[in-house]
């Protein structure tokens, strides 16, 4: 199990450099898309500096970011014993710095971790979660968690975090410079820059999805895994993943960017929803777990 999880640590590291040159690329050729309709050759340059500007800041806040966006506050050991000790010994297990501990005050049962290496490692849980769940599923739970801080998963998610942000930023930003800047394009251009437009709109989703779901779902498999080698409780993970199952709702401050770093789906179910969700069904993590 050790091996596979130094494997697993050494191919995420990889992963984390390959997505962030691939979502440099993808702002860069945004930004010759508007240069090439725009006739602005100035506006390539400005598109590379922020992609190259934004790259450096989501590494270092986005962590702060994803707290933020959640609504989860800070704790000390006093504000709720059990919680505190149960990350402490997981930490100490997992020989990995304890990290900083959270709470979400939400009925929906959820929990996730972020940060950009185990030494800067934040965990949240909500209150529903903490509710619910006796010792050893909560001791599962945040098992799972600090499995993703183990395994470098929370910088893989951070990264695709700000991926998914900036591929928006960056389609809003052109849209408005070509629908109210000034152009020299005449009027055959015209609706070729209008579709082109709509065309990336509709793809700046779609990318952010398509690498959620590369990058989340095996991830999810591996930390329940990992979570039951760390506790040497396969059964407090079955048993925390159905409840996780029986009581899911959707979290009050909800945010796709964030959706693939927490333990179930926080978002509103839909048709779609579940096709591009970033996590497996839970029926089939559970299933994963028996057959192990």
């Amino acid at each position: 199990m050790a091996t596979s999880i130094n494997k697993q640590i050494a191919k995420n590291k990889r992963n984390t450099v390959f997505i962030m040159i691939i979502f440099i690329a993808i702002v860069s050729a945004i930004g010759a898309l508007f240069v090439w309709l725009t006739g602005d050759e100035r506006l390539l340059g400005i598109f590379m500096i922020i992609a190259t500007v934004y790259a450096g800041v989501q590494y270092f806040l986005s962590d702060k970011l994803a707290i933020l966006s959640s609504g989860a506050k800070p704790i000390e050991k006093n504000d709720n014993p059990r919680y505190y000790k149960i990350v402490e010994k997981l930490a100490s297990t997992a020989k990995v710095p304890t990290p900083k501990i959270y709470i979400i005050n939400d009925t929906a049962p959820n929990a996730f971790a972020t940060g950009r290496d185990p030494e800067h490692a934040c965990i949240a849980a909500t209150t529903g979660l903490l509710e619910i769940m006796d010792d050893d599923e909560l001791t599962a739970v945040i098992g799972h968690e600090m499995s993703h801080i183990r395994n470098y998963d929370i910088r893989l998610s951070l990264i695709t975090f700000g991926l998914t942000a900036l591929v928006g930023f960056i389609s809003d930003l052109g849209l408005r410079m070509l629908m109210y800047g000034d152009r020299n394009d005449d009027e055959d251009q015209s609706p070729v820059g209008v579709l082109i437009a709509i065309v990336v709109i509709l793809l700046s989703p779609l990318v952010a999805t398509l690498v959620q779901l590369a990058v989340s779902r095996q991830r999810e498999y591996l930390a329940d895994a990992s979570s039951v080698n760390l506790t040497g409780n396969s059964e407090g993970m079955i048993n925390a993943l159905r409840k996780l199952e029986a009581q899911s709702r959707p979290m009050h401050q909800q945010n796709v960017a964030s959706e693939s770093m927490y333990i179930a789906n926080p978002l509103k179910k839909s048709f779609l929803g579940n096709i591009f969700s970033t996590h497996p069904s839970i029926a089939s993590r559970i299933e994963r777990l028996k057959n192990k």
